[in-house]
């Protein structure tokens, strides 16, 4: 079985997220194709759309979240996804039981004793309304349910939100605009219930979840795509799909999956500097994450610092101050480097100020 070194993987990557050549498709395409785009920071996917597509405009995307053509809402990994209104509608009823485990973690005393199933009819009857609700009015509204109990309403409404599916409706993530999470239900925002599940026992829904996967993360092992959507139960669809799979191993010996035409270039094949935002799914949509960051340096992804790649890797952070785009190494860049991060600065600085400012700072 071949053996694909970290290089090749992370060219791979580079290639499947348009990081190696912006692609000219439509935006709604481009969140489809990368299976969602993480986005609990409301501003984050504008830049790692723009980081993509070769002539991206924020005003589409925000046109889109207000024309309910994409929606941001709680998914994959229990976190703040943007996704499309097809995708979400597809795949909320195969994540619900993922969102339920996910949110009782961390909340388990708190909702000690109460009965999920009749918090989830008190919330779909809360919300049923249509008027948005931030988590604590939502879970002061549904724990009125249990008068005199105590139940702790951040609590309540983070369970509700993983109960019953919903989404943030705008202002929130439109460009440049502020303004807390307010919630709806996702039936009313988009006219209709999210998909149920196969009634046969099937999981058409899984499958297409690794094939999508795949198309934009591959090769990978089964436990990167665990890392991903967070789902434990895809080995019966992996096994549906081995037949038109292809397999790889990566030098710990892991068994890789992937699509049987899907790109996999050189792994000399040059990659351009490129500026990602903060909880990238280039870097989080894995288990082992060594294909494109450091071991040493992994805990940044998951403390929500931005990061620079050069030759396809992270090798800096980046912030914006009074204007600014600012770079910190995290290790010395020759000079040929330093010189392509600060051109890819200031474009990204025009970007974010409306070619109002392009500077940029690469520290020492």
């Amino acid at each position: 079985m071949t053996v694909l070194g970290l290089r090749a993987l992370g060219r791979a990557t580079l290639a499947r997220q348009w990081l190696l050549d912006p692609a000219d498709v439509p935006v709604p395409g481009a969140v489809a194709h990368l299976g969602g785009i993480q986005a609990q920071e409301p501003q984050e996917p504008f830049v790692g759309l723009w980081s993509r597509l070769r002539a991206f405009d924020p005003a589409v995307l925000s046109e889109l979240l207000v024309r309910r053509t994409v929606v941001r809402t709680h998914l994959m990994r229990r976190t703040v996804h943007l996704v499309t209104a097809d995708d979400v509608l597809a795949w909320r009823a195969r994540h619900t039981a993922m969102l339920r485990q996910r949110t009782l973690g961390p909340y388990r005393r708190a909702l000690d004793g109460v009965d999920l199933d009749e918090l989830a009819e008190a919330a779909r009857a809360a919300m049923a309304d249509g008027e948005p609700r931030t988590v604590r009015e939502l879970g002061r509204e549904v724990a009125g349910r249990w008068p005199g109990s105590g139940l702790e309403e951040r609590a309540v409404g983070e369970m509700a939100l993983a109960l019953v599916p919903a989404v943030q409706q705008p202002p929130r993530g439109l460009w440049r605009t502020g303004g807390g999470a307010r919630h709806v239900l996702l039936s009313a925002w988009l006219g209709r219930e999210a998909d149920p599940p196969a009634p046969d026992g099937s999981d058409p829904v899984g499958q297409a979840l690794v094939r999508r996967y795949l198309a934009a993360f591959g090769p990978a092992a089964a436990a990167d795509l665990r890392a991903w959507c967070g789902l434990a139960g895809l080995p019966g669809a992996v096994a549906a799909l081995r037949e038109e799979l292809v397999t790889f191993r990566d030098e710990r010996g892991r068994t890789l999956l992937d699509l049987p035409d899907a790109p996999r270039p050189d792994p000399d094949t040059p990659a351009p500097v490129r500026f990602l935002p903060a909880f990238d799914n280039a870097i989080l949509g894995y288990d082992d994450r060594r294909r494109i960051i450091d071991d040493a340096h992994r805990g940044l992804s998951v403390a929500g610092e931005r990061v620079v790649l050069v030759d396809g890797r992270v090798a800096a952070t980046w912030r914006v101050e009074d204007g600014t785009v600012r770079v910190t190494p995290l290790g010395r860049l020759p000079r040929a480097d330093r010189t392509a991060v600060g051109e890819q600065g200031r474009a990204l600085a025009a970007f974010l100020s409306d070619g109002a400012s392009e500077r940029v700072r690469v520290d020492s």
